[in-house]
């Protein structure tokens, strides 16, 4: 069973803005529900002010095209809307077919855990245009989130520098999927385990916790809750020991780590989630190496994030793992990823293609048309630049890159390059061809993928612009189209 319908067990089907419907409405009364329609899923601006964006949320996006219904419960409801007339916004035999209808959409996308870049699609919908437009919100919602988060974690594991991240949101996260959801973007993006219990149920994180300052005050001093944690749990001794003072904390931690050792277990560590962390943490390690637990571990929380952690490793804190909250399941410094879909080309059945572009006085909105496909290029180890371009046109001759924001900027690629597409079939006639990677495989890809970005491309500051682009002739074609939309002659 999929993920979704464990979780929500229902039909999703009108998780879904009332303008998807009433356009597929408007189609179905015009006879043109079964046109041809292709749509892409993008973004415009990379999320947090960086230079790259992970991939994710594939799999839910799957599970959802497989299990796609309206049922008996949507179609009564939806047979209660009221135009502004009084009279039913439905007609019966829409609310028919909806009933009978099952997906036909031809999907392609980027695995999870890709590097992408803006402008480029991360998911290509081709198929009836009704069904292209009711998939719409669902997979923005997955999607937006879903990367936004993966990219996030990322960061925050890049500032960890080879420490070990631990995700410990769910307490502050956005509702249930939005607890569930990032903690699975999260693990994609770097993390190391969870908090999450549900999550490390339906998606096999592996998931960490141990105590509360509740614990500790519940008992009569601080000495006595550790010893009695001890007692109850030998085998998962992490000490939280700023509940009252910090290093007097950590002295009882380590009392009770001596009387653990010669019971034959061993104190993992301890935990700092308040203070100066970059003071505690390198006085703790003095206390806890003079002690002879050189190999205790120093886990910080505390409304961490890359910038602060980033900050913490410059002051040279002795901290190994890092517990990150809140400001990584919500992202807290950029609440939305921004991702679009938009129509780029339609026919009538049996009929040629009309591509399509959507014309804006800002450059960045103006979208591109075709059929599309993104061909990665590699010198060596390391990804050198992205080309857009339209499956039906090809790639003519030497291969080089046209900013589609800036089209003076031109990037040629050398011969001896390969490449790779990008998007992949992953259903056909609606039924999924593609089989989603274990989570480890995918966390694993992104850590590739990131790894063979040049590093300015990572840095936190004015990250270098990794050249993404049109195929020359898909930018003659857009053009084209754009200037005759706009009545200028050629």
């Amino acid at each position: 069973m999929s993920v979704l319908n464990r979780v929500y067990r229902e039909s999703l089907a009108l998780l879904t803005d009332l303008y998807e419907l009433t356009m597929a409405y408007g189609y179905w009364k015009l006879s043109r529900a079964k046109d041809e329609a292709v749509f892409h899923l993008f973004f415009r601006k990379h999320p947090f002010r960086g230079g790259y964006t992970i991939a994710c949320g594939l799999e839910y996006v799957l599970d959802l095209i497989q299990n796609f219904r309206f049922d008996e419960t949507d179609l009564e409801y939806l047979a209660g809307l009221k135009g502004n007339d009084n009279a039913p916004l439905f007609e019966p035999a829409f609310l028919d077919d909806l009933r009978d209808l099952r997906l036909h959409c031809d999907v392609a996308a980027a695995p999870e855990g890709t590097v992408v870049f803006p402008q480029e699609p991360l998911i290509r919908v081709q198929g009836p245009l009704l069904e292209c437009q009711l998939l719409e919100t669902h997979l923005l919602n997955i999607v937006n989130f879903q990367s936004l988060i993966a990219t996030k974690a990322s960061r925050i594991c890049l500032a960890a520098g080879g420490g070990s991240v631990l995700e410990f949101g769910l307490r502050r996260a956005q509702g249930i999927d939005g607890g569930l959801a990032a903690s699975r973007a999260a693990y994609i993006g770097g993390c190391d385990a969870t908090s999450n219990v549900l999550a490390g149920k339906l998606f096999g994180i592996p998931v960490r916790g141990t105590h509360a300052h509740s614990w500790v005050m519940s008992f009569d001093g601080e000495l006595e809750a550790f010893d009695a944690y001890a007692k109850a749990m030998p085998n998962n001794c992490i000490f939280l020991v700023d509940t009252y003072d910090t290093l007097e904390g950590v002295a009882h931690a380590i009392e009770v780590g001596r009387r653990l050792r010669e019971g034959g277990h061993k104190m993992i560590g301890i935990r700092l989630d308040s203070g100066d962390l970059a003071y505690l943490s390198v006085e703790a390690r003095k206390m806890l190496d003079a002690a002879g637990f050189t190999d205790a571990r120093i886990v910080a929380s505390n409304d961490l994030d890359e910038e602060t952690i980033r900050s913490l490793k410059e002051q040279e804190a002795a901290i190994s793992i890092w517990g990150v909250g809140t400001r990584l399941i919500t992202a807290h410094d950029q609440p939305a990823l921004g991702g679009v879909y938009k129509l780029s080309a339609i026919r009538r059945p049996g009929g040629p293609w009309r591509d399509c572009v959507k014309v804006s006085e800002q450059a960045i909105k103006t979208t591109a048309p075709g059929i599309q496909q993104v061909r990665r290029f590699r010198m060596e180890q390391e990804f050198i630049g992205d080309m857009i371009y339209d499956e039906r046109l090809g790639i003519r001759g030497q291969p080089f890159i046209v900013d589609p924001i800036d089209p003076t900027r031109r990037k040629k690629v050398p011969a001896e390059a390969t490449h790779e597409d990008l998007l992949v079939p992953v259903a056909r006639q609606g039924r999924p061809v593609y089989r989603s990677p274990p989570l480890a495989d995918i966390r694993e890809r992104a850590s590739r993928q990131l790894a063979a970005l040049h590093k300015g491309i990572k840095r936190f500051l004015n990250p270098h612009e990794y050249p993404t682009g049109l195929e020359p002739g898909l930018h003659d074609l857009k053009m084209q189209l754009v200037l005759k939309a706009r009545k200028v002659a050629d």
